[in-house]
């Protein structure tokens, strides 16, 4: 969400860093002070994965909405504020939105894109706005970090510079890339072939249902042989009007003692609808997602759906919530110094059963002090 009609602040010099990596300049030499244009064509990514495949949408949706379903606690030092005022920043970022809304979005542009990026505005005391990543570029800094980021939509560009202090107006959150100083890499990219493979069994599939499923053959020429230029003409005819999948199981009209014989195995010996669902488990391995929460049939590897979502919750959202509480905390350490931003896992459905079985633990563990027992709960401080 990016409104031109709101402040950016004032544009400010960046920093003098007193301390920078040994190589940064080498890594930034090439791109000093020039935005850096990431490597996919998130457009197609988006429009072939989210917009037109199934299981990469309900992956990316499942991901988005549990993340950002996680309530951030704010602490003061080792002391839980729910009064302190970043606790009503983050509740409202916005005019137009929750924070549930907004992480849900940013969520969404992180495993779509595999960079998700939040504006501050006000210099971190203002207003949060998630911003469309295929609109942002990084602009390097000659100590190797990022200087500031380009945003441009349609003609307009703008740019957001750090502060003096070394506060950003951008948090740039990523996933991990080992081919790229500037951006992270997205799951859908890893799944990408596994997406044309789904998309394309599908796209088969309805063109073969079309066509009434007829199977594919060999044409055979019982008066002698073909002159080039009737084989060319038959060549072409074949190409033009029975190959692809648009053309699936076409029936053709023959003539001058052509005789049809198949000899193409069915779709039901290929395993048409196996071969899809493997796709679709691939797709699932990416965003990790167990197949199991999607409805794709299989040999999953969890005893049912409980252990399942469980699995989900603790090797997929948890550590994502995780990287996100400490960036933020990390991003507004300039202008909240004391401030630790930590996700609250006590409330969450998905783990309450592991809640449970620790507090049942500690119950068991006479060994232990009420002190102890409480911080092992996560409770020290409350």
């Amino acid at each position: 969400m990016f409104d031109w009609r709101r402040p950016f602040g004032r544009r400010r010099e960046a920093a003098s860093e007193t301390k920078a990596s040994a190589v940064g300049r080498v890594i930034a030499f090439s791109h000093v002070g020039r935005p850096v244009w990431t490597p996919r064509d998130y457009s197609s990514l988006a429009r072939e994965g989210f917009a037109c495949n199934p299981v990469v949408y309900r992956c990316i949706r499942l991901i988005a909405e549990a993340a950002a379903s996680v309530p951030l606690a704010v602490f003061d030092g080792e002391a839980r504020r729910d009064d302190h005022p970043l606790v009503a920043r983050l509740e409202r970022p916005n005019p137009e939105q929750s924070r549930q809304e907004l992480f849900e979005q940013m969520f969404g542009y992180l495993q779509t894109a595999g960079n998700a990026y939040l504006e501050a505005v006000d210099d971190g005391g203002g207003e949060f706005y998630a911003l469309r990543p295929d609109r942002v570029r990084v602009v390097p800094g000659a100590n190797g970090w990022p200087a500031a980021y380009d945003y441009t939509a349609g003609a307009l560009t703008r740019r957001l510079v750090r502060a003096a202090d070394g506060f950003s107006p951008v948090l740039h959150l990523k996933l991990f890339n080992p081919i790229d100083d500037w951006y992270g890499a997205s799951p859908l990219e890893a799944a990408a072939w596994a997406v044309d493979v789904h998309n394309a069994s599908a796209a088969w599939n309805k063109a073969l249902l079309d066509n009434q499923a007829r199977p594919s053959g060999a044409l055979v020429f019982g008066g002698g042989h073909l002159s080039p230029e009737q084989f060319q003409s038959l060549k072409d005819e074949l190409e033009a009007n029975y190959t692809g999948a648009a053309n699936a199981g076409r029936p053709m009209l023959l003539e001058g003692g052509l005789e049809w014989t198949p000899m193409a195995l069915s779709p039901q010996d290929l395993d048409h609808i196996e071969g899809k669902h493997a796709a679709a488990r691939e797709i699932a391995l990416a965003f990790g997602v167990p197949p199991q929460l999607l409805g794709i049939p299989g040999d999953n590897t969890y005893q049912n759906f409980r252990e399942a979502q469980g699995a989900f919750w603790r090797q997929t959202i948890v550590p994502l919530v995780g990287k996100t509480a400490g960036a933020l905390t990390a991003w507004l350490a300039p202008r909240w110094p004391v401030v630790t931003i930590r996700p609250d896992l006590d409330g969450v459905p998905g783990l309450a059963s592991e809640r449970e079985a620790l507090w049942a633990r500690l119950e068991a563990a006479s060994f232990l002090t009420p002190e102890e027992r409480r911080r092992m709960a996560g409770l020290s401080g409350e």
